[in-house]
């Protein structure tokens, strides 16, 4: 038999998987990185197996064969019913005597915290919010795109880009300069010639979402329609914050905000200081800051939250992510 660590960290976004191994006193074991977490696309199974992939990578360095929890944020994990269906699904691989899952944004959030105590938002490819608090209440919300209600995240602004920069060049809509920046990233003449490449795939799909830092750029050169995307991606951000703080009581407290994923972090001067300023405004006790430290810490304290390890214990696991 091998030795029994602690916490089998695993943080699983749609791009790659990131595990952690952490012994009892906070050291960490072993580290692996594996592919994407796809479960809509592959099936639960073969998603899981892209995990054992990399867990099992960490727990041959660590020289473990199990741990006492496994603490796993997991993209797809949007409602109860999936975190269970996942939650049984890695149980079932006997990594560990305890299995919790929770969806990947409160992964964001506990690593930019001393304490399972905030909210954030996180702005990559999508966008999500959720709370929480140290007596186990959260707030979040379904975050399944525009049938939940949402707005924005790197794919929506640039669908948002194209609609706005198609209109302008057939005369549907007000003049922008999106019309010229969006299809000359692609080296192409016009909206007309670049919406005929992506439907007809001579542009791949997923090179959509290249267009989100033009339509930063745009802004930044004074494009007013560009710049009222910006503006509301801030609103949007905000908006969410403001809705979990209230639910979880935490308004009138001073509460950290945290901000991540690729848009939030890239610290696009207009977002970032429209963000922080309708925050002041709508939420003035939150704290708003940039979490840039590897989700994967995050779903480590988690689990060392849930076998009750010391600040001490936690502090270490974070100066070997943090340096």
């Amino acid at each position: 038999m091998g030795l029994t660590a602690s916490v089998l960290a695993v943080d699983a976004g749609n791009s790659k998987t990131d595990v952690a191994v952490v012994a009892a006193d906070g050291t960490v074991l072993a580290t692996a990185r594996g592919g994407g977490f796809r479960p809509p696309v592959v099936g639960v199974e073969a998603a899981v197996d892209k995990v054992a992939q990399a867990v099992g990578q960490a727990f041959a360095a660590a020289g473990v064969e199990s741990v006492d929890h496994v603490s796993a944020c997991l993209a797809n994990a949007d409602f109860p019913v999936e975190e269970e269906q996942l939650a049984a699904a890695l149980h079932a691989r006997a990594w560990g005597a305890s299995t919790e899952v929770r969806n990947d944004t409160f992964a964001v959030l506990r690593a930019g915290v001393t304490e399972p105590r905030g909210v954030a938002v996180v702005c990559g490819a999508g966008i999500n919010c959720v709370g929480m608090r140290p007596d186990g209440r959260t707030a979040r919300f379904p975050a399944l795109g525009r049938i939940s209600g949402d707005w924005g995240g790197g794919w929506g602004l640039a669908e948002e880009a194209l609609w706005h920069a198609s209109r302008a060049e057939d005369g549907r809509g007000p003049a922008t300069a999106l019309a010229h920046t969006l299809p000359a990233h692609f080296g192409l003449p016009s909206m007309y010639a670049l919406v005929e490449a992506l439907h007809l795939e001579h542009v791949g799909t997923a090179r959509r979402h290249e267009l989100t830092p033009v339509l930063f750029s745009t802004a930044v050169a004074g494009d007013a329609v560009a710049r009222g995307l910006v503006d509301r991606l801030a609103d949007e951000v905000v908006t969410m914050a403001t809705v979990a703080l209230t639910r979880l009581d935490l308004l009138e407290e001073e509460t950290p905000v945290l901000l991540g994923g690729g848009v939030l972090a890239a610290r696009h001067p207009q977002l970032d200081d429209g963000v922080r300023d309708l925050l002041a405004s709508r939420a003035p006790k939150a704290v708003p800051q940039v979490v840039t430290a590897s989700p994967v810490l995050g779903a480590a304290l988690l689990g060392l939250d849930r076998v009750g390890a010391s600040g001490e214990v936690q502090e270490r696991v974070r100066a070997y992510f943090e340096d």
